[in-house]
């Protein structure tokens, strides 16, 4: 990927797409396009052919995604894959016609069978039902991977795919209600403090594992692959160790300072027992993350105090 090139980093605004962008800058890559939804609507067939026929990207990040939590999953099921379907489709198929060098999807560990066993190797796709709550979002990724694949079987495409485990990081989403697991227990634990509140209610018993990659770390393994991986196998992106959601809340009430006390509301789901991402064949090839759960922890709190939310 010469530093002269055309990246294309589609959802540049979001966790991912941001700290995408962060990396390539950081390694000296000037030439990056960006358009936020309100300029290219992603779901316009017409609209993404014209900006393709246009500004010929010759690399492409495809980190946009219509995304939400377990309620809004299951809420909008229509809308999950209706949109994620169009953008994808409308990324990749254009990507072919306007002769793009090599193109990058990014999927979701929600690709996997409910009951796979752990850690979840790429090899379990399709083995089994999907979780579902969260399936429109699950199979419109999985179409995504066959896409890609497709497409490389039939023209020759250097398309590849990318499935990340939990990210958090600059940027994230700290709605009380729409957020994951580590973002809400930073504002719960933040809010907690500020009002002098005594104690923390954590939802169900603090059990259940968990995996974490920073955003940054994920962006340097995305930009990692789109320079050295030009295989027709997808790949899991994990931090490669877990944490009980305990353990987490701890960690969290350490880097925030909270002094009071946790409470475990055990009327509440505990989730997945487990969810691991086996990042073997990434790690293998020499990729490794660099940022620790509690180093990540304190960036995304001072990103979180320095927002708006």
């Amino acid at each position: 990927m010469e530093k002269s090139a055309k990246i294309y980093v589609a959802g540049h605004r979001g966790m991912v797409g941001s700290a995408i962008v962060r990396e390539l800058k950081k390694l000296g890559y000037e030439n990056i396009l960006e358009r936020t939804s309100s300029e290219l609507d992603l779901r316009n067939q017409a609209a993404v052919e014209a900006f393709y026929a246009a500004e010929k990207p010759d690399y492409v990040f495809v980190s946009a995604a219509k995304v939400g939590g377990i309620l809004a999953n299951n809420t909008y099921r229509a809308e999950f894959l209706y949109d994620n379907l169009s953008i994808q489709n409308n990324l990749i198929h254009f990507a072919h016609v306007y002769g793009v060098k090599k193109l990058l999807f990014l999927g979701s560990s929600c690709i996997y069978p409910k009951m796979a066993p752990q850690p979840l190797k790429e090899d379990y796709l399709l083995s089994g039902l999907l979780e579902p709550t969260n399936e429109p979002y699950a199979i419109a990724k999985i179409t995504g991977i066959k896409m890609c694949e497709a497409y490389r079987d039939q023209y020759g495409c250097n398309f590849i795919s990318a499935m990340p485990t939990n990210m958090y990081g600059p940027n994230d989403n700290y709605h009380p209600e729409n957020s994951h697991v580590l973002p809400a227990l930073i504002r719960k634990f933040h809010e907690a403090k500020a009002s002098g509140s005594n104690a923390v209610i954590i939802w169900g018993d603090g059990s259940p594992f968990r995996e974490f990659l920073y955003a940054d770390d994920l962006a340097n393994a995305l930009v990692y692959l789109m320079l050295n991986y030009n295989e027709k196998e997808f790949v899991n992106v994990g931090f490669g160790h877990e944490i009980s959601i305990k353990d987490l809340a701890l960690l969290i009430q350490k880097v925030v300072g909270f002094e009071g006390q946790l409470t475990f509301d055990t009327s509440k789901p505990n989730g997945t027992p487990r969810k691991l991402m086996d990042s073997s064949r990434l790690f293998a090839t020499g990729w490794k993350p660099k940022t620790t759960l509690e180093e990540g922890i304190k960036l995304a709190y001072q990103d979180f105090v320095g927002s708006d939310i």
